[in-house]
């Protein structure tokens, strides 16, 4: 159960066909979208529409609340997994209420670690809820653990990250530089416009201020002088809650060397294809699939040093860690690989083969499956019986 269909979209198709083809009876539950369309369209499990809001609506959820209850006495499943804060609250709710044997929440990421006041104290106590009212806890990685155990959203007992962690993994078939010949790479700069010897840093994610697109600009004002043939990449839908300031957005749509999708891009394979840098400035992140995907690619990333970020990106190594909130940081990161093509191709060699050991789309599927099993082992019951993985 998610939240989003987009987080259904962007996680769960391959993981869902392995759960399918173990004999498990998928239902997926999340809110309408295109992005459900397109899951439809490409997956044969069964899909529940539940409009649910990201943002706090105590009618809006409350109504969601009775449909996922309605959908749960029609189903009656023995597992319900449940991604991301709303999806994760209604969904443990909804599941104690009717008492399914075993309640899964994966925490992907904490959205309190950027608020203040009342509201920060609502979403904590809105995570402890779901944390609670779940059989077993689950995190994308080891530093949202850490985090969920400070904030004493869960005893330490009941938190666990399988393997090194993630949602789903990536697929190395898919996101390999074998699949990106120099003809792809420059015919993908092409489309969108870019010289195919420019150097391209690239941020794909929302765009919203939470995942620091305000510093990236501002980096980005310095180093656009000190690197005449340097281009920026921006893949993204810009949001109404945590906007990006106007200002902000316009100084980036104007510059000629600066290209903005302005929507949600469905598949990145080609965009990281004609990436060298990638950059995910954010205050806050559950592990940073993208850095992985992008990792995958033979790209080095530079992030922030905070948790997600910390699990994805080994500093020196893989890419470059920097402070969040800090654009000169941001610049002098970027400036470092920018000006270094050996630096980026031994940061970025060392990403392929760190994903390739611990973070494969094969690994993580195979991890939540034994989880399944060994959660329907504990009751006594069989692999063929119902799972309801929901996301928000």
């Amino acid at each position: 159960m998610t939240t989003s269909p987009l987080t259904l979209w962007n996680f769960f198709p391959e993981q869902l066909r392995m759960m399918a083809g173990h004999g498990i009876e998928v239902h997926a539950i999340t809110s309408p979208g295109v992005c459900l369309d397109w899951f439809r369209e490409t997956i044969d499990v069964q899909v529940h529409p539940v409009s649910m809001h990201r943002r706090i609506a105590p009618w809006g959820d409350f109504k969601a609340l009775l449909a996922i209850l309605r959908v749960l006495l029609r189903i009656r499943p023995d597992i319900i997994h449940t991604h991301t804060p709303k999806a994760g609250l209604l969904g443990m709710i909804a599941g104690f209420v009717l008492r399914v044997p075993k309640r899964i929440y994966t925490i992907h990421g904490l959205v309190f670690m950027t608020q203040r006041g009342w509201k920060r104290r609502l979403l904590i106590a809105a995570e402890g809820l779901a944390c609670k009212l779940a059989t077993d806890v689950l995190c994308v990685s080891r530093s949202m653990r850490v985090v969920a155990i400070a904030c004493d959203l869960c005893p330490p007992i009941k938190v666990r990250v399988l393997g090194a962690g993630s949602v789903s993994g990536v697929d190395l078939r898919r996101f390999s530089p074998a699949r990106a010949p120099a003809a792809f790479r420059e015919e993908v700069r092409r489309q969108f416009g870019i010289p195919a010897d420019a150097t391209v840093i690239t941020f794909v994610g929302r765009i919203v201020r939470d995942k620091g697109i305000v510093e990236l600009a501002a980096a980005w004002s310095q180093l656009r002088c000190q690197f005449p043939g340097l281009w920026l990449l921006i893949c993204g839908a810009a949001e109404s809650e945590d906007p990006v300031p106007q200002v902000t957005l316009n100084t980036l749509h104007s510059d000629p060397r600066v290209r903005c999708t302005g929507a949600f891009v469905q598949d990145v394979f080609p965009v990281f294809a004609a990436t060298d840098i990638c950059v995910l400035p954010s205050y806050r992140e559950g592990l940073g699939n993208v850095v992985l995907e992008s990792a995958a690619m033979g790209i080095p990333t530079v992030a922030t040093r905070i948790p997600g970020c910390i699990d994805a990106v080994v500093d020196g190594v893989t890419g470059l860690l920097v402070e969040p909130r800090c654009p000169e940081a941001l610049a002098a990161a970027i400036a470092k690989l920018a000006a270094d093509t050996a630096l980026r191709q031994k940061l970025g060699d060392a990403a392929r083969r760190r994903v390739e050991r611990a973070f494969s789309q094969v690994q993580v599927s195979e991890a939540i499956l034994s989880e399944y099993k060994r959660l329907l082992g504990e009751r006594g019951s069989s692999v063929q019986e119902k799972v309801w993985h929901a996301e928000a």
